[in-house]
């Protein structure tokens, strides 16, 4: 069997996380040779978030230092998964697209896979403040690291463990989205970013446009003039339908015709 881990950060999500574990396809996962284990991180909710996600069979991290990427730092450390999956516990993300998502990147021999929220059908399910934020972000994403990655911010990927383990990525808030992307994509790892179904959020919105795109903002700057130790063999581009991020050497990326929405 192949091993994943589906890692879900969480602050506050108790009345969420029922329906997001019942969209978690597990006997399809299996029957595709998949033995899956779920790490809900509890960033420190007041909640009873912990308790829920052990009752529905997840395997609870503790990580009461608040902030995106310090919960995704503990789940990643706590993982057993030869893959790891993410994705928010808010259900935005469509984890019974996991099955799908996992083929593509088996059969193309993906290291790091990203998906893609700002295509057709999804805008009633962000803000248009949020929407036009994440168009900007990754629009200077794009310049400054020259990945073609359509959404930078997306909080769902599917990548191999051996990739986080080898990469230097600092953020401990919302900015740890695009530095993990950008990180990933710079060190030269084989990549594709996937379009996705994004769906409304239940419950309270935690994210602060304005605080957390400034973050971000100064994130990417910084991020820039870092130094990287790239691996050295070709990138796949990324791709989906009307959309290729990253040109592979020698023209070994991918075709967009390769890969369909999910």
């Amino acid at each position: 069997m192949n091993t994943l881990s589906i890692v879900i950060p969480a602050l506050n999500e108790a009345e969420n996380l029922p329906a997001v574990m019942a969209s978690i396809p597990f006997a399809e996962l299996k029957d595709e040779g998949w033995d899956t284990e779920v790490l809900v991180v509890d960033n420190g909710s007041t909640d009873g978030t912990g308790d829920i996600a052990r009752t529905l069979g997840a395997r609870v991290v503790s990580q009461p230092v608040r902030g995106y990427g310090n919960a995704y730092r503990a789940g990643f450390s706590a993982a057993t998964g030869d893959v790891i999956a993410t994705g928010d516990a808010d259900r935005t993300y469509p984890f019974d697209a996991l099955p799908r998502l996992l083929r593509t990147l088996v059969d193309h021999d993906v290291e790091f896979m990203t998906t893609n929220r700002l295509v057709g059908g999804n805008s009633e399910a962000m803000k248009p403040s949020h929407s036009l934020g994440n168009h900007v972000l990754s629009a200077i994403s794009r310049v400054l690291f020259r990945n073609e990655l359509r959404d930078s911010q997306s909080g769902m990927w599917v990548f191999r463990r051996y990739v986080w383990q080898r990469l230097d990525v600092r953020s401990g808030g919302m900015s740890f989205s695009q530095e993990i992307k950008n990180a990933a994509t710079r060190a030269g790892y084989r990549y594709v970013e996937i379009p996705i179904e994004y769906r409304k959020r239940g419950g309270q919105v935690k994210l602060n446009a304005f605080r957390d795109g400034t973050e971000n903002l100064r994130q990417l700057f910084e991020h820039n003039f870092r130094r990287t130790r790239p691996v050295l063999r070709p990138v796949v581009a990324t791709v989906g339908p009307g959309y290729a991020a990253g040109q592979g050497y020698a023209g070994q990326g991918y075709s967009a015709q390769e890969f369909d929405s999910v």
